[in-house]
């Protein structure tokens, strides 16, 4: 931190995202009837604190460093999102969407308005998205991961579909049921089963790479990596390489797409 003004004083006391220790193991043995209750009870201690900032590696940083010398600017606004992980938690988190847009630049007209969640836009539908978008931004493009991907492997003319997510089973088979409703062929699929949008964030990109090159890919034309909070942009490139296939991510197809 540099330049900090003068009557701001920061304190760091921890590193811990949260108070009270949470462990994986809790996300397969949860009982509870509204596990998100549970979750958001653990959490709000945290937010009892003072000041709460979280660093994750969102589209954000990756839209600036690819536009960073292009006649572009970038406004962001952030939308709150619910745990864990699941369509009706996605659905419920798009319900702000035409409150958060209208906050972007209020009252200007915006030539595309992009919404960064790919399980997102495929829980709540695109049209739905794109309709709550429009009623704060009228005109503006609407771009979206999910039909960005879409957008990307059709221009290429790719058939045959490998597909890795980080998300839980039933929140992996929705995007791959979504592909294929696009008339995709899944030709295998992997995921890695997490709840929490914060820990998909931490996940390590050659550790991600090691688990994307040893999966049977040999009938693929390409692979997508799902989820924008995936930290896989920086490692595509040498995906390729590797894979001798064409590798795409949620940040990549959105940010060209766009």
């Amino acid at each position: 931190i540099q330049n900090q003004p003068k009557n701001i004083v920061l304190y760091v006391t921890s590193n811990r995202r949260h108070l009270m220790p949470r462990d994986m193991i809790e996300n397969e043995r949860s009982s509870a009837i509204h596990t998100d209750e549970s979750v958001e009870e653990k959490i709000s201690l945290s937010d009892r604190f003072g000041l709460w900032i979280g660093f994750h590696n969102i589209s954000q940083d990756d839209f600036k460093k690819i536009i960073e010398n292009m006649k572009i600017d970038l406004f962001v606004n952030r939308i709150r999102s619910y745990h864990p992980l699941t369509k009706e938690n996605l659905i419920k988190m798009s319900e702000n969407v035409t409150e958060v847009s209208k906050d972007i630049l209020p009252d200007e007209k915006l030539d595309c308005v992009v919404y960064g969640c790919t399980s997102g836009t495929i829980a709540s539908g695109y049209d739905s998205i794109k309709n709550k978008i429009n009623l704060a931004k009228p005109g503006a493009r609407v771009v979206t991961p999910s039909s960005a991907a879409v957008n990307a492997l059709r221009k290429m003319k790719v058939k045959k579909v490998s597909i890795f997510t980080p998300y839980s089973e039933k929140l992996n088979n929705e995007v791959v049921d979504y592909f294929k409703k696009e008339n995709f062929i899944i030709t295998s699929n992997s995921y890695f089963d997490i709840l929490y949008d914060n820990d998909i964030a931490k996940i390590d990109p050659d550790y991600l790479y090691e688990v994307i090159t040893k999966m049977d890919l040999a009938e693929a034309e390409a692979i997508f990596l799902s989820c924008t909070n995936l930290p896989a942009l920086n490692i595509v490139d040498k995906l390729e390489k590797k894979l001798n296939k064409i590798v795409l991510s949620s940040n990549q197809v959105l940010i060209w797409d766009t």
